[in-house]
């Protein structure tokens, strides 16, 4: 299990999410009074002057990354069934396409849950760290893909 190169990729991708998933910050909207940082717990407002906490809100997003880290456990422990690991792989990505997609245009338009007047927009970690495990998912794909096609090579020379 741990030769093939997808385990490498799959074991990437657990942690980066597992980091953004645990409360990095995505991004922040700064305005002249307060910060707005979003994390995958939700909304935290800070004030610019002393750094103290205005407000907070919540919203899910942790359950979606959570989920994507434990689908991404499963497609690394399916190496045994290489069919169905193929199709758990792809589920991943897609989801995983979905994911960043919405955490994108959340950072874009975002600025419309707050209610304030943004004057600046700053990325945080966690959604550079979301971004940099895109292609290893991708990547895994590959190389299940690759194996698959070996082992049914070999099934016909049997």
């Amino acid at each position: 299990m741990i030769q093939r190169v997808q385990t490498i990729y799959l074991g990437i991708i657990i942690i980066l999410v597992s980091i953004v998933a645990i409360g990095s910050p995505l991004f922040s909207f700064v305005n002249k009074t307060s910060r707005f940082t979003f994390n995958s717990w939700g909304v935290t407002e800070y004030s610019v002057i002393n750094g103290k906490i205005l407000g907070t809100s919540t919203f899910p997003l942790f359950i979606g990354l959570i989920s994507l880290v434990l689908l991404t456990f499963i497609c690394l422990m399916a190496f045994k069934n290489i069919n169905r690991q193929f199709k758990l792989g792809r589920t991943v990505f897609f989801l995983y396409f979905l994911s960043l997609t919405a955490i994108f245009f959340l950072s874009i338009w975002g600025d419309g849950l707050v209610e304030a007047k943004i004057t600046s927009r700053e990325m945080g970690l966690g959604y550079w760290l979301f971004i940099i495990g895109f292609p290893f998912s991708f990547l895994a794909n590959i190389g299940i893909k690759r194996d698959k096609k070996l082992l049914d090579s070999l099934d016909r020379l049997r």
